[in-house]
């Protein structure tokens, strides 16, 4: 009676063989793929950097040479890039030079406090003196410094190699989409063409919010700076505002720095206490109550996805991943959602509701 189930069985555990086996191929290419996206960040970084611009561009790129000439219509979107970044660029420059010329002015009370708990800790039995000279020397400071420097050398290379792929793009977006559009596999050619316009509305859309709920983040951290007598409060303002476009890692800078401010301008710990919390309740009420109804269900996603992407992409491409990490994985999701075999993955990891599902795929009959 038991002998036809053997069969059975087997075929099940070689089924499940299968499956496992199939998972961990998956797992090794996604790994490899993420390894050669690490190793030559210097190619592709650039080259992602500026499919973002493209697509935030394009439209108006679209709508200027409907009216003028291409290459004048290039020239504008160029120019009014550039002046958008350069003013973005000057905006974190001067908020920041303004903080450490504050905090080199009043360098004796930032010592104070240092001393204040070197002193309690020393009492609870560590040795901060010693840590202090064995990890913050000079060399520790000149090594710092020659760092800084080859930092700005890279980021100054990085945004010129951008602006030129920029360029070139925005003059091929069209010639690309018509390449595109005679493919044979009528399949591959939908999935990239209602992927690329999609993604591209999805991150103008992330920006468009975005910039918004920057601009408020700012404006209501410089008004309870003021309101509190915090010193720089349009600073404080202006840093909320830069640093919101990063995600988690952003706002929590932007509220750990004033707060390390009011240790030395307050007497009182108490002090201190309301000015954190009141700052990470102006960044949570913002970032977790009022954006995600002005995005809506088209960008959301897991906050364990948007998190883990941010570090990822971090780790990865350093301070440019850290911008373009979301965006990338916005971009990859709504790809997702195009093809039946991939849509199970946007739908977990970015979940729409029902109003927001991909259209199915009988919708798009094959050529």
């Amino acid at each position: 009676m038991d002998r036809p189930q053997a069969p059975l069985e087997e075929a099940r555990r070689v089924s499940s063989d299968f499956g496992l086996t199939h998972w961990a191929l998956i797992t090794l290419v996604i790994l490899a793929f993420l390894g050669a996206i690490y190793v030559a960040e210097a190619v592709i970084a650039p080259v992602a950097f500026s499919l973002f611009l493209i697509a935030i561009v394009w439209p108006l790129q679209f709508r200027l040479q409907t009216y003028i000439p291409r290459l004048i219509a290039l020239a504008i979107s160029v120019m009014l890039l550039v002046v958008a970044f350069s003013g973005f660029a000057s905006l974190i420059v001067w908020a920041f030079s303004r903080v450490g010329r504050w905090i080199l002015i009043n360098l004796s009370r930032f010592q104070a406090l240092y001393n204040q708990m070197a002193f309690w800790l020393e009492e609870q039995g560590i040795a901060v003196a010693s840590l202090w000279a064995d990890h913050f020397n000079i060399s520790w400071i000149v090594g710092l410094m020659q760092k800084l420097t080859g930092q700005v050398n890279t980021t100054l290379s990085f945004w010129l190699v951008v602006l030129v792929y920029v360029i070139l793009g925005l003059l091929e977006v069209e010639g690309t989409a018509r390449k595109i559009g005679t493919l044979p596999n009528r399949r591959i050619a939908r999935v990239l063409l209602a992927g690329s316009e999609e993604a591209a509305a999805k991150i103008r859309r992330y920006m468009v919010v975005r910039t918004m709920m920057s601009v408020l983040t700012g404006v209501l951290v410089w008004a309870f700076a003021m309101l509190f007598g915090l010193p720089l409060a349009q600073e404080w303002g202006v840093i909320a505002f830069t640093l919101n476009y990063i995600p988690f890692i952003g706002p929590f800078i932007a509220t750990l720095f004033p707060t390390l401010l009011a240790m030395v301008q307050f007497d009182t710990w108490q002090a201190v206490i309301v000015v954190f919390a009141c700052l990470n309740v102006i960044q949570f009420v913002v970032g977790s109550y009022i954006e995600p109804r002005l995005s809506g269900t088209m960008l959301a996603m897991s906050p364990f996805v948007v998190l883990f992407s941010i570090f990822l992409w971090t780790f990865l491409w350093g301070l440019p991943g850290t911008f373009i990490g979301l965006p990338i994985t916005i971009a990859v999701l709504t790809f997702c959602a195009q093809d039946p075999s991939t849509r199970w993955l946007a739908i977990q990891l970015g979940p729409p509701e029902e109003t927001d599902q991909p259209i199915p795929d009988h919708a798009h009959p094959e050529a």
